[in-house]
């Protein structure tokens, strides 16, 4: 089982490679290529609101914490609410991309996603419009 925030359920989904740091970038290249790879739909997530698997070699973060918690806080609360997760909820991750598909619609990121420094790059957006086309 691979412990997740909720706002990196669609960090996962847009990811593209680029991180806070090397150290981090091949982490979330690692835990991604396991999600996208034969099985990963199958992979067991559960929700947290403290620091998880992605977050491990995050130089922000601060224990279970980040030191940019209340940025961190508020995307949490609001990928949490969006996507109907609670904290200790367990979920694969194919049953984490349908949520985000029923729940998440194209355009929705720039109020889900206020504050993320990767929001203007566009990634997680695109990744976004593919889910949708690609299950329409």
């Amino acid at each position: 089982m691979i412990r997740f925030r909720p706002h990196h359920f669609l960090c996962a989904l847009g990811f593209q490679g680029k991180g806070y740091s090397e150290e981090f970038s091949a982490n979330m290249a690692r835990i991604v290529d396991r999600l996208r790879g034969p099985g990963g739909g199958d992979l067991m997530l559960q929700v947290t609101h403290q620091a998880d698997a992605i977050c491990a070699p995050c130089p922000h973060k601060r224990g279970l914490g980040c030191e940019k918690s209340a940025k961190i806080t508020a995307l949490d609360s609001r990928h949490a609410a969006a996507l109907r997760l609670d904290d200790g909820d367990s979920l694969t991750w194919d049953d984490a991309q349908a949520r985000i598909r029923a729940h998440v619609a194209p355009g929705d990121l720039q109020t889900l996603c206020a504050g993320c420094a990767w929001l203007e790059l566009g990634l997680c957006e695109d990744a976004l419009a593919r889910l949708h086309f690609d299950r329409a």
